[in-house]
């Protein structure tokens, strides 16, 4: 078995896990995308939001990047001992990551949104703290998720306020 990434790191075995991992994070935002991309377009474009809303541009990139993060925690967990409450957190805020975008964008509905993105920021606390008993490593490549939901947060929480 020959180590990819050096001690502690993943062999060739495990990429197919690996691979599925990510793939199974990034379409939990590829689909749910999709469905709403005539909101985000038409909608989205003509409500109010705060002076600190990125660039448009700025989505794709962030948002790519964490589910390829959140693909290798999950693995990390998946491969773990004692995973199941971590592997079922894990499930829970990826179910509320998709939600948000169906709330929000396809049905327009900034309240909504604030609510599931909500629920969504303590399972995302929940699913670092699981993951942190099984994998370090999976709990801190959770963090900048953390730090960008939360910053969503309170960008979904000023656009509620300002339409």
């Amino acid at each position: 078995m020959s180590t990819i990434t050096g001690r502690g790191g993943f062999s060739r075995d495990d990429l197919p896990g690996l691979i599925a991992a990510i793939v199974v994070c990034e379409l939990a935002g590829i689909v749910p995308s999709l469905l709403t991309a005539d909101e985000v377009a038409t909608w989205y474009t003509t409500i109010q939001k705060p002076a600190f809303t990125p660039p448009s541009w700025v989505f794709g990139p962030v948002w790519t990047t964490l589910y390829l993060l959140m693909g290798v925690s999950l693995y990390l967990v998946w491969r773990g001992d004692d995973n199941r409450f971590a592997l079922g957190a894990f499930a829970v805020q990826l179910g509320l990551n998709a939600a948000w975008t169906l709330v929000f964008f396809g049905m327009r509905w900034p309240a909504g949104g604030l609510a599931v993105i909500v629920a969504l920021l303590v399972a995302i606390v929940t699913t670092v703290a699981g993951a942190w008993r099984v994998d370090r490593r999976a709990a801190l490549l959770l963090v900048p998720y953390l730090a960008w939901v939360a910053f969503a947060t309170l960008l979904n929480l000023q656009i509620w306020r300002l339409n």
